[in-house]
């Protein structure tokens, strides 16, 4: 072993003891956790029903703190900041400190450890070396350096290491895994300035493939519930990611940077109740995302408040009165003043109607000379309420109705259609009429919402609801407080935060559990990746998810297949939020190397989309291998063309291509013998080959990719969907063809 290697070894040493303590900690914690469960658990066992729910309240909250220590315990520490005052701050997924209060590890959001991501050497911010410790598991074994002071050198720099790949090259330089990996560690400057951004708005992050965008967004949500823990924790942060697959891809990551209890959705998923992945024929899904859908919906459902075509003429007890088109009129005036939903504003109209009724009834019984006294109307509102005509017609004139049910109707009923639409959809209604037993599809979740705001619910049961809730809310806080002063003196646990678990625990759901049930759920932050592809329609219903309008938006407009989707972030969000949008732009990508990212981006301007300039951290081994191919062995070459790179231990693969082609690609792999099982669509993420379209890799990066047929790319959704798939790979990107290639994508 020479000099530099023994120097080396030595400070890994040195880093594995001062980990190693750490580690010593953390378990101790969990026990010390552990053992609080098991005594809480053990106790009261003839508790009444308070007791119950202060025992499973405390049980609740120290389960919540062992998942956060378990997540973190085999990789709980990833860098250490020397600074000029000769401090060291060693920065970790959580904090850490010893029991008299000694701080041991700094958590990466905390302000102290944000030069470990900023600092440069223009910029040190008081930091004299940046340390990044690469492990595996609880094991040190290896370090990178950066150096930002050269006053470093004029002293004893025995400590100081000048050799190693570095912690991103080592990230972006390993095979994929299926998850996205421990990202804290490589975050870059740009990256950690928009992290912890201070805009209270809507934050656009926009970058090309490869940039970390969704890295970027993550570590938002993560920064935001520990910078904010008190004003998100009760609401959440609500992230709306593409597709399932790529949920299972990032499910792992929040837990590990030391967060949980965020609520992850797919478009299909945003409605309570729908779940789906099945998107409408491009030209159906264009018009379904024009905001004209919000004025057809909203004349729609005004539509369904009738005045029936001529006077009703009843007999009550033998008295006749008439139910006449100008009281049905004039109630329909009252209710619609009031300016609330279709089902809150019924009991209005139903109320207005059976006044003017009343009154006619009153009449008709003085004209037939019965005397009628105003502590005779409850009774004459009784004999009207249960008539069945009167019923029946009050129904006809202002139906109550579900989003799902009214949908159902308009869909498959052309002559609403065209009664409720507006100019800008005249020639296109017949792409919306279909069978009123349709499968709904994503395009739908978006009008399904904004239905759902135009009927609203019955107002007085919910008024009920909310009074009911904020007197029990006021009970446990004031149960909690005494609690806590004969349980826990430390300091520790507010009444608020007890009162909550109570309310929690007799709730039975998580709040992930009871944010996606109750479709008026408004949340703390919304993050929305690959937000590209939603359409205006689908904005709309983000937007209500939360009111103070905080959000973390990520994409590339360069990258939109979406028949819906934005080619500008102003256009699709600007109607929203006027100016409080902030654009910051992702530049570096850590991902594709530039022999691959050059022709991606080649093409993508042979096709005229706007594509954000990016650098590639890595030149790559090799540019792309394009074999031409008959039709007839289009299959049977891209089989062979995954075996090679399979063969050659590239590491996880994808297949791309268009849809109809999948289940023909998936045939030849599985008969291939020594090729392991292939998945098919963003599910297959969780495979070592995958074959899917370039929306189910939308946000996905694998080691290899091979493009089957680039040409038909395009022909299905654009030159955006060929970009996407182009930029997937970290290490090899092949292409099998038939016909020409499109233009760019060839050696220049």
């Amino acid at each position: 072993m020479d000099e530099a290697e023994e120097q080396i070894a030595r400070e890994i040493a040195r880093e594995q003891a001062y980990a190693d303590r750490l580690y010593a900690r953390l378990d101790e914690l969990i026990t010390q956790v552990e053992g609080n469960l098991e005594q809480i658990q053990a106790s009261q066992h003839a508790s009444t029903h308070q007791n119950r729910s202060e025992r499973d309240s405390f049980m609740a909250m120290y389960e919540d703190r062992l998942a956060l220590l378990r997540s973190v315990a085999r990789s709980v520490v990833f860098g250490r900041l020397d600074t000029d005052e000769a401090a060291r701050h060693y920065i970790g997924r959580i904090g850490l400190f010893t029991a008299d209060r000694e701080q041991l590890l700094v958590d990466w959001r905390a302000p102290a450890a944000a030069a470990f991501y900023q600092a440069t050497s223009t910029d040190r911010q008081n930091v004299r070396l940046r340390r990044h410790l690469i492990s595996r598991g609880r094991s040190v074994i290896g370090l990178e350096d950066d150096v930002l002071d050269q006053a470093v050198f004029e002293g004893d720099h025995h400590d100081v290491v000048l050799q190693g790949e570095g912690a991103l090259l080592a990230a972006v330089s390993g095979q994929r895994t299926g998850r996205m990996g421990d990202i804290v560690a490589t975050i870059q400057s740009e990256q950690d300035r928009i992290i912890r951004s201070t805009n209270r708005g809507v934050l656009v992050v926009q970058g090309g493939p490869g940039t970390g965008k969704t890295a970027v967004a993550l570590h938002r949500a993560a920064y935001l519930l520990y910078t904010h823990r008190r004003r998100l924790e009760h609401t959440g942060v609500l992230i709306m990611a593409p597709t399932s697959g790529f949920l299972r891809y990032i499910e792992r990551v929040l837990p590990s940077l030391g967060e949980s209890g965020v609520v992850m959705l797919t478009p299909g998923e945003l409605f309570p109740g729908i779940e789906t992945f099945v998107h409408d024929r491009d030209e159906v899904a264009r018009v379904k995302g024009d905001t004209a859908m919000a004025e057809l919906l909203a004349r729609a459902v005004k539509q369904r408040q009738v005045i029936p075509s001529d006077d009703l003429e009843l007999r009550i007890d033998g008295t006749p009165i008439t139910l006449t088109r100008d009281a049905l009129r004039a109630a329909r005036r009252e209710a619609r003043s009031t300016h609330k939903p279709h089902n809150a504003a019924r009991s209005v109209f139903v109320r207005a109607a059976m006044d003017r009724l009343v009154e006619a009834y009153e009449k008709a019984l003085i004209a037939r000379g019965r005397t009628v006294v105003p502590e005779d109307r409850p009774d004459l509102l009784s004999d009207l309420r249960h008539d069945h005509e009167i019923k029946r017609r009050l129904n006809l004139a202002w139906l109550p109705y579900t989003p799902q049910g009214f949908l159902r109707i308009l869909l498959s009923r052309p002559d609403r259609l065209r009664a409720a639409a507006p100019p800008a959809l005249v020639g296109q209604l017949q792409l919306l009429v279909r069978p009123k037993d349709s499968a709904w599809t994503v395009e739908d979740v978006p009008l399904l919402d904004e239905v759902a705001e135009l009927l609203g619910e019955d107002a007085a049961p919910a008024e009920a609801r909310a009074r009911e809730a904020a007197d029990r809310r006021e009970a446990d806080v004031d149960y909690a407080r005494r609690v806590i002063e004969n349980v826990d003196t430390s300091g520790i646990v507010r009444a608020e935060d007890l009162a909550d678990q109570v309310s929690q625990i007799r709730d039975g759901r998580t709040l992930a559990e009871r944010a996606s049930a109750e479709r008026s759920w408004t949340y703390g932050h919304v993050v929305v990746d690959e937000a590209q592809e939603h359409s205006p329609m689908s904005w709309r219903a983000l937007m209500r998810r939360a009111p103070t309008k905080s959000f973390t938006v990520v994409g590339d407009v360069a990258q939109t297949s979406s028949a819906g989707g934005t080619s500008s972030w102003t256009d699709a969000l600007g109607p929203y939020i006027q100016d409080r949008l902030q654009v910051e732009h992702l530049t570096v990508n850590y991902r594709t190397p530039s022999r691959i990212m050059d022709r991606a981006v080649a093409m993508a301007k042979a096709h005229q989309l706007p594509v954000t300039e990016v650098s590639s951290v890595r030149e790559g081994d090799h540019d792309p291998l394009i074999e031409r191919s008959e039709e007839t062995e289009l299959a049977d070459r891209t089989a062979e063309a995954v075996s090679a790179a399979y063969d050659t231990g590239t590491g996880r693969l994808a297949v791309i291509t268009v849809a109809e082609r999948i289940d023909a690609v998936l045939a030849r792999l599985h008969d291939h013998p020594q090729l392991p099982r292939a998945g098919a669509g963003s599910a297959g993420v969780d495979d070592e080959i995958a074959v899917m379209t370039a929306q189910d890799a939308k946000g996905l990066e694998f080691d290899g990719v091979i493009i089957l047929e680039p040409a038909e790319l395009i022909d299905a959704h654009g030159a955006g969907d060929l970009y996407v798939a182009m930029s997937r790979p970290t290490r090899h990107l092949g292409v099998v063809h038939a016909r020409d290639l499109p233009a760019g994508i060839g050696p220049s």
